[in-house]
């Protein structure tokens, strides 16, 4: 499945180490004016940097748009674009040619696809992938603020340290990238503005789609919105929202979604994140045979991909939330 999302729909195709990566976002309301200066900034804070979190691998990441928008606005029509890839180590894959590196998506691609997968870097499974999603996310984002939204995100902790020890963040990734070691993390979103009522029940919840879309981003381990499993342990009367005479609330630990269905609060969430797989050491792992084989440790990878998710998350729920907004439209008169 390689199509997003239901009025507006997103499409994205290429590998890691292909001649270059793309999408086609369709959907999108004609008459928008592009602000390309502010797509290359969303696009730059997800690109590498020379942070001890980041891989070294580099790339410029300057979409061309072949479609869709005229003269600096959108038409409406399908919006086409691509990413050429230019840093590309194929070599430094060719040790997995043959077998599957651990908690990675080669041994279930070829089971389901057979002995034709692109390994160089992961090929289809690369995250080099969320970049054409900050693409359609930024331009998503422009078109969610003519309807008063706004969406962010930031960095809510990186391993077991939370945003009350932010500052000894840099100096732990650092200790786990000299052991040659990976760490995870969370990212915290908010998407503010969006007004009550948008949402789709039973099966087009608010909630559903954006957990949907935060578990498809590689590494994405965990969704919670609103209170989320710290809810389990509160008493009914501790989660309670209580209304507000203008029908917003005391509280907040619903997340701004009842019912699957906007209140008009914040809409809160949280996604966690795996440590990387590619760990800078040698690893066991077996072949295509069965056979126990050590993969050793070559490939540009990150120690820490929380900090380079946030503005993938918050692509995600730019889509989703227009998304949702264009479908409201549709069914009222």
């Amino acid at each position: 499945m390689n199509t997003f999302g239901q009025l507006l729909r997103l499409t994205t195709f290429g590998e890691s180490h292909g001649p270059a990566i793309g999408g086609v976002l369709d959907g999108m309301p004609s008459g928008l004016k592009i602000d390309f200066d502010a797509v290359s900034a969303m696009m730059a804070r997800r690109r590498p940097n020379s942070s001890a979190a980041s891989t070294s691998r580099r790339e410029a990441d300057e979409p061309e748009f072949l479609s869709g928008i005229f003269n600096g606005v959108t038409t409406g029509t399908p919006i086409a674009f691509v990413i050429k890839n230019t840093d590309m180590r194929s070599a430094d894959y060719s040790a997995i040619s043959q077998a599957f590196r651990p908690c990675h998506a080669d041994y279930t691609y070829e089971v389901k696809y057979g002995p034709h997968r692109d390994y160089r870097g992961g090929g289809r499974a690369s995250a080099r992938e969320t970049a054409v999603r900050v693409v359609a996310g930024a331009l998503a984002m422009q078109a969610l603020r003519s309807y008063g939204v706004e969406v962010s995100a930031h960095v809510g902790s990186i391993g077991p340290l939370g945003a009350d020890r932010k500052n000894e963040w840099a100096g732990f990734i650092e200790r786990v990238r000299s052991a040659g070691d990976t760490v995870g993390g969370t990212v915290e979103c908010e998407i503010t503005g969006l007004p009550a009522g948008v949402g789709e029940p039973l099966f087009g919840k608010l909630q559903a789609c954006l957990a949907a879309a935060m578990m498809s981003i590689p590494a994405a381990k965990g969704f919670e919105y609103g209170m989320g499993f710290e809810g389990s342990t509160m008493l009914g009367s501790e989660a309670m929202d209580r209304f507000n005479s203008d029908f917003t609330t005391a509280t907040n630990h619903s997340g701004g979604i009842q019912g699957g269905i906007s209140n008009g609060m914040p809409v809160t969430m949280r996604v966690a994140f795996k440590p990387v797989a590619t760990l800078m050491r040698e690893l066991p792992t077996v072949d295509r045979e069965g056979r126990p084989v050590t993969i050793p440790p070559r490939g540009r990878h990150d120690v820490c991909v929380v900090p380079r998710a946030v503005p993938v998350v918050e692509a995600m729920a730019a889509l989703v939330a227009l998304d949702a907004i264009l479908l409201n439209r549709s069914t009222r008169l």
